[in-house]
């Protein structure tokens, strides 16, 4: 499942540096979440880091991106093997 950051955001800045996967920028209002790249840090730690330090506890799961805890670990590995790849 990927997450998703609601309109509740108050643009603090504190996810996106947290975001092992870099799938959180800012949008045009908002910061907002890439689906492809977002695997709730699955790869990395135990839980998602952004849901951790948001203080206004705006980041739910995605119910349009509902994925299986075996494809987000197939998406971290892709995304490792796309970062081997380019770095060769």
């Amino acid at each position: 499942m990927a997450l998703m950051i609601t309109d509740d955001c108050i643009n603090c800045d504190v996810c996106e540096p947290e975001c092992p996967n870099q799938a959180i920028s800012m949008g045009e209002s908002r910061y907002q979440i890439d689906a492809a790249r977002c695997t709730e840090c699955v790869g990395h730690f135990d839980a998602p880091q952004c849901v951790q330090v948001c203080p206004v506890e705006c980041i739910p799961v995605n119910p349009q991106r509902v994925e299986s805890r075996a494809a987000l670990w197939d998406k971290y590995r892709g995304m490792i093997a796309a970062q081997a790849a380019a770095a060769a």
